[in-house]
């Protein structure tokens, strides 16, 4: 199984920045030993790619260092030449991912899954809307007609991913999130599904389930692009819910087994995750890259 990294493009952060930037490295460190794997260097997303999704006058002003005070604060990086390629390389590491699974059935970004970037504006760590990117590459580059699920198990709701696609038919953007959670204002989605503080492993996997059965039902799509965000995990600080180990695990597992059902290719990013302790994002994400490698090996 091929999986993509860019974490050797590294954001230059003031110290004490929220953001986990070092969680990427480890994470490669950790599934390197892995076998079956395939570690490959990120492509660059081009500006035609980014633009699928993204607004020009947004996309200049973002590569030539135009963003305002204000727009950098909302994205919660300072501008600088390695923000941009870094998140030009974490887009084209998902649609790499995409084109990669149409042949192998799974493959993934151990970035990515940049969902609260809008077609004019980034925002919550994100510059660039991976997921929205690459399901318009699938279909501009690959094949026309494809339809294409975004399912996205963040614990923050994909409002940008939602805001990009909302009048795309094409396109299906599912969110199971916390209700209570940032952003504050949600975006409507395909399927929103939010979940109370607290919730647990029982009743986030029913829902879950249910989430999958009317996507099928509604839309039976033909390629998946999943955000397998870490911080539902119990011991996210940022979460607010209370899903185990076990629980993620079970929770990838069902996602992986929905695609494999129906013989459709699954490109993964690992989206969100602030453990209590970095040791507790990378096992969640290295889990799931591993729990990916085992059912890829079924298709």
């Amino acid at each position: 199984m091929k999986a993509y990294y860019s974490d050797h493009f590294v954001l230059p952060l003031p110290e004490g920045h929220r953001f986990p930037m070092e969680k990427y490295s480890r994470v490669r460190d950790t599934v390197s030993s892995l076998a079956n794997l395939q570690l490959v260097e990120a492509p660059p997303a081009s500006d035609t790619q980014i633009l699928y999704a993204h607004d020009p006058s947004y996309l200049q002003r973002v590569a030539a260092g135009k963003l305002t005070e204000h727009e950098q604060k909302e994205i919660g990086f300072p501008w600088s030449e390695k923000m941009v390629e870094r998140s030009r390389r974490s887009a084209g590491a998902t649609i790499a991912a995409c084109k990669t699974a149409m042949t192998d059935g799974i493959s993934g970004n151990l970035a990515g899954g940049t969902h609260h970037a809008y077609r004019n504006l980034g925002s919550g760590f994100c510059v660039f809307n991976d997921a929205a990117i690459a399901a318009r590459a699938l279909q501009k580059e690959i094949h026309p007609n494809l339809k294409v699920a975004i399912i996205d198990l963040d614990v923050h709701q994909g409002n940008g991913t939602a805001s990009i696609l909302q009048d795309d038919p094409s396109i299906f953007t599912l969110s199971i999130h916390g209700e209570n959670n940032f952003p504050f204002k949600k975006e409507v989605s395909d399927l929103d599904c939010g979940l109370f503080d607290g919730c647990d492993d029982q009743t986030y996997l029913i829902k879950l389930h249910q989430c999958l059965d009317e996507l099928d039902a509604r839309f039976q799509p033909e390629f998946v692009i999943y955000l397998a965000g870490a911080d539902p995990h119990e011991e996210d600080r940022l979460g607010r819910l209370k899903i185990s180990t076990e629980g993620m695990r079970q929770r990838d597992e069902a996602v992986f087994q929905y695609t494999l059902n129906k013989q459709i290719p699954l490109a993964f990013a690992m989206a969100g995750g602030y453990g209590k302790t970095i040791e507790s994002t990378v096992q969640i994400h290295c889990q799931t890259i591993a729990t990916a490698l085992h059912y890829q090996q079924q298709y």
